[in-house]
């Protein structure tokens, strides 16, 4: 079997594709940001709001089993076994989702205005025309022609 061909040649080109390597950079940037945003919503939003609604959302939840003891953190409640509905976390959660969509949007909204302002200033400046029509034969012809190649009419200059 000659190299690159068969199922690892083809799995190598797949590979090598630069979709592929972009998404795969998008993936570790993304787990990165992901870090971050949590610790945004854990360690400065949640005691901030805490604060306001005199709570910690990580300590928000409801006790399934074990209702004659009644737990006062949710490590507590989890430490003696008992069946809990984390609520809270997934409030957390929710949070970081809106931040990270947020994010996001307001970087793509970035992006699109520069390609907008990149792509007018494209526009703006359009080329010179290289070629003209002849006006006897009507075929393209170079700017700077005073003899119509097709039609070998004389072109009057301008």
């Amino acid at each position: 079997m000659s190299k690159g061909t068969g199922f690892f040649g083809e799995f190598k080109k797949f590979i090598m594709r630069g979709n592929v390597m972009d998404m795969a950079v998008g993936v570790i940037i993304g787990g990165a940001f992901t870090a971050i945003v949590t610790s945004l919503n854990t360690d400065i939003l949640s005691p901030i709001l805490g604060l306001f609604g005199k709570r910690d959302f990580s300590n928000l939840f409801v006790q399934l089993t074990g209702t004659d003891t009644k737990y006062a953190t949710l490590a507590e409640a989890q430490e003696a076994g008992v069946a809990v509905l984390a609520y809270g976390n997934f409030i957390t959660a929710v949070i970081n989702f809106l931040i990270t969509a947020f994010v996001i949007f307001c970087i793509v909204k970035a992006m699109n205005k520069a390609s907008e302002k990149m792509s007018k200033k494209e526009e703006a400046a359009p080329a010179a025309p290289t070629t003209k029509k002849c006006p006897f034969c009507k075929t393209e012809i170079d700017i700077e022609a005073t003899r119509c190649p097709h039609c070998t009419s004389v072109l009057e200059e301008k």
